[in-house]
């Protein structure tokens, strides 16, 4: 592949750059300090609406949903002059890169010239409501039941781990709806509104001090039939248009705090008796191997897009990118806190290194290796799906769901 820019893609990377000087200006420094979550939100959606303004929020969506019907390379163009800004925290991601495209797959038309502008525009947040207490990241394990009651269903059960519901306006929201089928069948598909009576969210309070993740308990929730997803029972083959999406946006995103570079960075500051950290050979060897990792993953990502241009769905090859590039970023926190040594524990952004970035992502980086799936499941898929060895045992295989034995009798 010739890595240069073409002079359609030089152009447009002229345009993207003049766009950013003037809307992202003010974003060239990092953000101040002690920003209440409200005042976090409110940064985001402005940036959301500036960027729907100007064309750049969905650059590769058809235009018929609010895109600009680009290609694959101009929304990497756009990507890689965006990086060297400051730029809010991105609430967006989970309704955009994951619940809206199973949107398009699946929603009525009325339903799409709705929501989707709103999402594109910054004015709704979604959330995924996947993961169970029971189920880690057996997705098919799930217990929340949806029962028919006239042309409407009614929601019982829990979720957990779900990123974002404490502010989300919307979400999509997987159910079990018969459970005389086996563990991938009888299970359905809706979207909802976060705000339905019946509904609870619950903030999981982190290690590193975040709450981005939440329990969301669900007592005789409605939602009306108009709002189901595919077929009832088909939820399955619907939720794998959201999971490939999802490890495709995860492995997009998770470059934007501990990463190759700011660990580079780091070593090119900080100094011991012989100079810069950066002239180690052990440090450089290091550096050098995550690079050499981040760039197999990054041209990965590129062919994905390519594929997705030409009209193809996220693959399982997306799992390959989340299955290196979670447990690399953690391996780069933690070498990072051994380098500062003891200024490695201070966690006040005024004093830490970097604003405390390589303790935040040393204690948040593990629930990379869970978010989208485990790294478990992520090489179970690589070696079925894409190298095609044999799957592993699954003695609950073929057996009602109602019939799988839950723990000791």
């Amino acid at each position: 592949m010739d890595f240069n820019d073409s002079p359609e893609e030089a152009e447009y990377r002229t345009e993207v750059k003049a766009w950013l000087a003037t809307n992202a200006k003010e974003y060239l420094s990092p953000p101040p300090l002690g920003l209440t979550e409200a005042e976090g939100i409110a940064r985001s959606k402005n940036w959301q609406a500036k960027k729907a303004a100007g064309g750049y929020a969905a650059i590769t969506w058809p235009t018929e949903f609010g895109g600009k019907g680009g290609t694959p390379m101009q929304k990497v163009i756009y990507e890689q002059e965006e990086s060297i800004y400051y730029l809010p925290g991105n609430i967006f991601t989970i309704g955009l890169g994951m619940c809206i495209p199973t949107m398009m797959a699946y929603a009525t038309p009325e339903q799409l010239e709705y929501y989707v502008p709103r999402g594109l525009k910054g004015e709704d947040v979604w959330c995924q409501l996947f993961s169970e207490p029971a189920g880690g990241s057996d997705l098919a394990a799930l217990r929340t039941k949806a029962i028919p009651d006239g042309d409407d269903w009614i929601i019982n059960g829990q979720k957990i781990w779900t990123s974002g519901a404490q502010i989300a306006d919307y979400g999509i929201l997987i159910t079990r709806t018969d459970p005389d089928k086996h563990k991938h069948k009888g299970m359905t598909m809706f979207f909802l509104d976060m705000k339905s009576p019946g509904i609870e969210v619950k903030p999981i309070k982190q290690a590193s001090g975040g709450k981005g993740f939440n329990e969301v308990f669900f007592t005789d929730v409605r939602i009306p039939d108009s709002q189901r997803l595919g077929d009832v029972d088909d939820g399955w083959n619907v939720s794998l248009t959201t999971l490939m999406n999802e490890r495709l946006s995860i492995s997009e995103n998770a470059q934007r705090g501990v990463s190759v570079s700011l660990i580079m960075e780091l070593a090119q500051q900080l100094e011991d008796e012989n100079g810069p950290l950066i002239r180690n050979k052990a440090v450089r060897a290091k550096i050098a191997e995550w690079h050499a990792k981040y760039m197999g993953l990054r041209n990965g990502r590129y062919r994905t897009m390519t594929a997705l241009s030409q009209g193809a769905r996220p693959g399982p090859e997306s799992s390959i990118n989340k299955a290196v590039n979670a447990p690399m970023l953690q391996d780069i926190a933690m070498f990072g806190l051994d380098l500062m040594d003891q200024a490695g524990v201070m966690m006040d952004p005024d004093l830490a290194e970097f604003r405390r970035a390589f303790s935040e992502g040393y204690l948040g980086s593990p629930g990379l290796r869970i978010a989208g799936g485990t790294d478990e499941v992520m090489k179970n898929i690589i070696a079925e799906r894409v190298l095609g060895m044999p799957g592993d045992i699954r003695v609950d295989k073929g057996i009602p769901f109602k019939d799988i034995p839950t723990g000791p009798n």
